[in-house]
């Protein structure tokens, strides 16, 4: 391999590394110190970033830097390469994700000084960095899949980060169940793509297909990328992320795995586009979430849930980009609102002081904001508007009725079929006399 394969092999592979080496020891019963954990994550996306710089410059001039180790296993006709790539579309994500978990481990650094899960936070930030790096720089679908489950994994551990607490258990839960019933889109489709054109590779461009299976598979792909991105109808269990620590809904949903549903829809740009069907079901999901977002935030009762909303809003907005086929402003906009958001997440605690200090020193007369808003519509429908916005869009209800209680009730019924009951003790024949009994008590009479 050339310099520049392996320069993007050492960006992807360098938090796995760092994560690998840690746990490792904390197995071995060695519990390394918060300075040596923040130092080493510090050093490590340093070097990262230096790699993407040089990654940003060679894509700049060549249209990809693709790095092949092979296949993962071949059955026939049917192979699974493992091919690392980065061009101009993968390398902005890429470089978000190394920039943006640096600097999440240099705020984390203060921000949970010394927290019983300092080391838990650092191991499972540096297993994120991988699992999004390697789903950006996935050459296969194959390859995807895994970093896309590597991300939805870490996610739920975060969001049951402080385990002691009942909610954050319950709600990583539930995201769970959303994540992986929406997986199934992706994996299905993945499974397609090999059954119908023998590979899911997109290194030397896209397998035809026929019409009816290029919308199949744009439907599923559009499913696993509303679960990922809190889409309507999955909206619901956006509010409940919020359970885990700041620094993690900021990179989470407010940057790198919320945008993840975005970028496979860009990854599949060229089926998109030749499907009508999925591409405007692409924007009439993303217009509903925007509006369900933009109301529902309004009515908000704390700073992150409020974030939380912004952000969907803005997805939702991308996901319209999309289906219009404006694929550099939903690039563009994505990088943006990952920033930003990032930002206003690592600052609400601040935010919110400095607002009471800025209500106070004039006096209280802070007047809200939007309420040219509510003057546009009439009471009654206001109100509608507001209970409705309170309730989340019955969202929940729904996603309770229809995925997480069958799932539950799934679960249930598969952990008792485990529990098989012992086998009864065979009967005695008729006319055979019992066995005389241990327990020391006389049988019969004299």
């Amino acid at each position: 391999m050339n310099a520049f394969q392996n320069i993007l092999v050492f960006v992807v592979v360098a938090p796995a590394g760092i994560f690998a080496v840690f746990a490792l020891l904390w197995l071995l019963g060695w519990n390394p110190s918060e300075r040596l954990l923040s130092g080493t994550t510090g050093i490590t996306f340093s070097a990262c970033s230096a790699g993407v710089a040089a990654l940003i410059w060679k894509t700049s001039s060549a249209l990809s830097v693709t790095a092949t180790f092979g296949s993962w296993f071949a059955v026939g006709t049917y192979h699974f390469p493992l091919v690392l790539m980065v061009d101009r579309l993968s390398v902005p994500f890429v470089a978000l994700a190394v920039v943006l978990s640096g600097l999440i481990g240099q705020f984390s650094a203060t921000y949970l000084h010394r927290e019983s899960g300092f080391l838990r936070f650092f191991l499972l930030l540096h297993l994120f960095a991988f699992g999004s790096l390697l789903a950006f720089a996935a050459g296969s679908f194959d390859l995807l899949a895994a970093g896309w489950e590597i991300v939805g994994i870490t996610s739920v551990l975060l969001i049951g980060f402080f385990e002691r607490r009942p909610a954050p258990v319950e709600n990583g839960l539930y995201v769970f169940g959303i994540y992986r019933t929406c997986d199934m889109g992706l994996l299905v489709a993945i499974f397609a793509m090999h059954h119908w054109a023998g590979t899911a590779s997109f290194v030397a461009g896209f397998p035809r297909f026929t019409g009816a299976q290029e919308v199949i598979i744009c439907l599923l792909l559009l499913f696993a990328a509303s679960g990922k991105a809190a889409q309507v109808p999955f909206s619901g269990w956006l509010p409940r992320a919020m359970e885990g620590p700041t620094p993690s809904s900021a990179i989470f949903y407010g940057a790198i795995s919320i945008h993840a549903g975005a970028y496979l829809l860009l990854r599949a740009q060229p089926l998109l586009a030749q499907s009508v069907i999925a591409s405007c079901l692409v924007i009439l999901i993303g217009a509903i979430t925007a509006i369900h977002g933009t109301i529902v935030g309004r009515a908000s009762a704390d700073a992150k849930t409020s974030l939380a909303y912004a952000t969907l809003t803005q997805v939702g907005i991308v996901f319209i980009e999309i289906g219009l086929g404006w694929r550099w402003l939903a690039i563009a906009h994505i990088l943006g609102n990952a920033t930003i958001r990032t930002m206003q997440y690592l600052r609400a605690p601040s935010m919110l002081h400095d607002y009471h200090q800025m209500h106070s020193a004039i006096g209280g007369e802070l007047s809200p904001t939007g309420t040219q808003l509510e003057e546009m519509l009439p009471e009654k429908v206001h109100l509608w508007l507001y209970r409705w916005a309170l309730d989340r869009g019955h969202l929940d209800t729904m996603t309770e009725r229809w995925i997480i209680d069958p799932l539950s009730q799934l679960s249930a019924y598969l952990s008792r079929g485990d529990q098989r009951p012992s086998p009864s003790p065979a009967p005695i024949p008729t006319g055979c006399a019992a066995e005389p009994s241990t327990s020391g008590s006389s049988q019969g009479g004299n």
